[in-house]
């Protein structure tokens, strides 16, 4: 088994990943440039924090247009596993793989801190290890992270299952608490907070394991 992690210029939490997989998961990891195409030999993708090129327009716009986001999305929509996290959750927005939009704050302040979250695992994949409705606790380090869509929207997707992450203590303005989401058919997640930060006790508990490790079937 072997999971892809993009790599952006100017990223960095692709290296937080490969930690988390590698290193406490056991997991293999192969870094994906962002002008590579072949997905060839990867059981999961995952699009991390950090950065990516052209975020000062609106984090996400110009990366979205990536040769390997082209691969991405066809890998997506075969049923492949696809995981967003943070600035790869306003990947996916963009990228129509997933509704909505992301945001400044409603502060405006860069947020980093501990964020309680609510699971309602649904659907999908990557969150089956957890049980309906538990309380966890993940990081958050971002500062365009408040989700936005129209309460059309928003009903249609708490209608369908897809809001599968909320914030209980919304530190950001996101609409409907939205922390995560994922697709109808339940095997793309995008999701603010770092469950990569999150994979051992010695750096930031452990709530974020389970999420990852999901990869193990």
């Amino acid at each position: 088994m072997t999971v892809g992690v993009v790599v952006f210029p100017g990223s960095n939490c692709d290296r937080d990943v490969r930690w988390a997989l590698e290193g406490c998961l056991d997991i293999p990891v192969r870094f994906l440039w962002h002008e590579e195409r072949d997905l060839s030999g990867l059981d999961a993708v995952v699009i991390p924090g950090g950065f990516s090129y052209g975020d000062y327009l609106r984090c996400g716009a110009i990366a979205r247009f990536s040769p390997v986001l082209e691969s991405v999305r066809t890998f997506a929509e075969g049923g492949g596993p696809v995981l967003g996290v943070c600035n790869g959750f306003q990947v996916l927005t963009e990228m129509g793989l997933l509704p909505g939009a992301l945001t400044r704050n409603a502060r405006l302040h860069f947020l980093c801190e501990g964020a309680a979250l609510t699971v309602q695992p649904a659907h999908c994949h990557w969150l089956q290890g957890y049980g309906p409705g538990e309380s966890i606790t993940l990081p958050i380090a971002h500062g365009e992270g408040r989700y936005q869509c129209s309460p059309d929207l928003l009903a249609e997707l708490e209608l369908g299952g897809q809001v599968v992450l909320r914030y209980q203590a919304n530190p950001n303005g996101s609409v409907g608490d939205v922390a995560g989401l994922t697709n109808a058919a339940g095997n793309v997640l995008g999701l603010m907070p770092h469950p990569e930060r999150a994979c051992d006790p010695a750096t930031g508990g452990l709530d974020g394991r389970r999420l990852l490790a999901s990869i193990l079937g």
